[in-house]
């Protein structure tokens, strides 16, 4: 198993590209979206550093853009479980987050390049390919269904936006979540297809250690110079993200 480095400490330097990395603990899936946008808008007026954002949120159904009501199998689960449900503005369909993943937001400027979109997926599946292969599982690429999979089973969902050549949201890895939780819904529209996690596939690790090796990664395929910033204070620069 890969030892992370240690990345707590603020101004890492781990590659050339400037990072702001916030890790707020949990959040709710609406404030994360707030957090988002208003980086893309400072991005858009202002330029500055990108944004990784990594967190974890209450039990949430959020359905994107492509999103059908037939993908909601049970509607009553949600109030049974105490699941909030979720539009949202990204692409792709319905998916579940809650406690247990690791939700990684990638809030990234590709100007003037902005057909980099597909290199931009592909950067985040790697990302979650090589934070897998730190614990020794070997997750693949499914050239129709963006995300990451195990022996068929997937173990991260992945959905973007791109506004005015700025791109947000990201990718949610199952670590220890509720794996129930996912039979309330149709995950991303896949008819059939099975969910897996770290903890499911006996893969007993701890958060700090997954986001070590996720943060590693992420500096590595994205040439990232993070710089830790708190989730209680931002500079005037980004202010008003997590008020």
């Amino acid at each position: 198993m890969v030892q992370p480095p240690e990345i707590t400490r603020p101004g890492i330097h781990l590659g050339t590209h400037p990072y702001d990395l916030l890790r707020p603990g949990r959040v709710d899936y609406s404030q994360a979206l707030i957090m988002q946008q208003q980086r893309v808008e400072t991005l858009i007026a202002h330029g500055g550093p990108n944004l990784l954002i990594l967190l974890e949120h209450p039990p949430v159904y959020t359905v994107g853009r492509s999103g059908k009501a037939e993908e909601m199998i049970d509607t009553d689960f949600p109030k049974r479980n105490n699941i909030q449900v979720l539009d949202t503005d990204r692409g792709g369909r319905t998916t579940y987050h809650g406690p247990g993943q690791v939700v990684a937001y990638v809030i990234r400027d590709l100007r003037p390049n902005t057909g980099r979109v597909l290199d931009h997926v592909r950067r985040l599946e790697e990302t979650v390919i090589g934070t897998l292969s730190c614990f020794g599982i070997q997750g693949t690429r499914e050239q129709a269904n963006p995300g990451v999979w195990v022996d068929g089973e997937k173990i991260a969902a992945l959905g973007v936006r791109i506004r005015r050549g700025i791109t947000y949201h990201g990718f949610a890895l199952n670590h220890r979540c509720d794996l129930n939780h996912f039979s309330g819904i149709i995950p991303c529209g896949l008819q059939g297809r099975r969910v897996t996690s770290l903890a499911h596939l006996g893969v007993e690790v701890s958060a700090a250690t997954l986001e070590g090796c996720l943060l590693a990664t992420f500096a590595k395929v994205f040439d990232a110079h993070l710089t830790v910033i708190p989730s209680t204070h931002l500079s005037p620069h980004h202010q008003g993200m997590c008020a």
